[in-house]
């Protein structure tokens, strides 16, 4: 479904994945993407000329979203390029899984210093010039993992713990200003993270998920869509699950 009014969307960590399908589905329902990378330059242009190809508007820009000053270059770029930012999804994570006791001190840090803190630079930065315009529509795509723990996963759980108690505080303290803050919870999407896991690992989980599947990204893609249409206008601070019914 094409949009009647183009709007700004900013999708972190776009270049692969989950992020991609989103920005990809933005991007050819007529909006302006602003696609972010960290090191995946080749695979964000990339996109962005898939995107172009179909009539759609996108475009590229690196920043580490763990650094203030590479988020704050970022957010001015894209509002004097494409405009201002109507809607941020906070997608950019990485996983370092191990056992807690042997998980290294940097391992802890580097997950927490990009899932947690660049969602937290992300959100102060577009929220500001959201709260000026009085409107806006911040998603900020967490895990299961967060909600209900997975071993090997202590770091990455605690970030999106994190991400989803951010998430409340700010739909509370943002909703005066019509802006909505939700979440995206995905279980065991396709990925290449998941491409990862062997065969047994995989079957494991498979009997665990009552749809007896992996989601995909354009699943997850399509909810985080609907959450920030025009249409849904009266939920926030809600955490939405998508995985197949792994955490019921």
């Amino acid at each position: 479904m094409m949009n009647s009014t183009p709007r700004v969307v900013l999708v972190t960590g776009a270049s692969r994945g989950i992020g991609r399908a989103i920005a990809k589905q933005f991007g050819l329902g007529g909006d302006k993407v602003a696609v972010n990378y960290c090191n995946s330059a080749d695979k964000s242009e990339a996109l962005c000329r898939e995107i172009q190809s179909e009539n759609g508007e996108a475009r590229a820009y690196a920043a580490n979203v763990a650094n203030a000053g590479e988020v704050e270059a970022m957010i001015d770029a894209i509002e004097n390029e494409l405009g201002p930012i109507d809607v941020l999804i906070n997608n950019a994570g990485i996983l370092k899984d191990n056992y807690l006791v042997m998980m290294s001190e940097k391992a802890w840090d580097d997950v927490i210093d990009i899932n947690l803190k660049g969602t937290f630079l992300c959100c102060r930065s577009v929220a500001k010039k959201m709260m000026t315009r009085r409107h806006g529509k911040i998603i900020n795509m967490v895990s299961i993992s967060g909600l209900i723990g997975t071993p090997g996963q202590a770091n990455y759980a605690a970030s999106k713990g994190g991400v989803i108690a951010i998430t409340r505080s700010m739909a509370k303290e943002l909703g005066r200003y019509g802006i909505t803050v939700n979440a995206v919870a995905p279980g065991f999407i396709e990925t290449e993270m998941l491409a990862g896991m062997n065969q047994k690992q995989l079957n494991a989980h498979l009997q665990a998920i009552p749809l007896g599947r992996v989601g995909t990204t354009d699943e997850v893609a399509k909810i985080t869509s609907f959450i920030a249409s025009p249409s849904n206008s009266y939920m926030t601070g809600q955490v939405i699950v998508i995985d197949g019914g792994l955490s019921v």
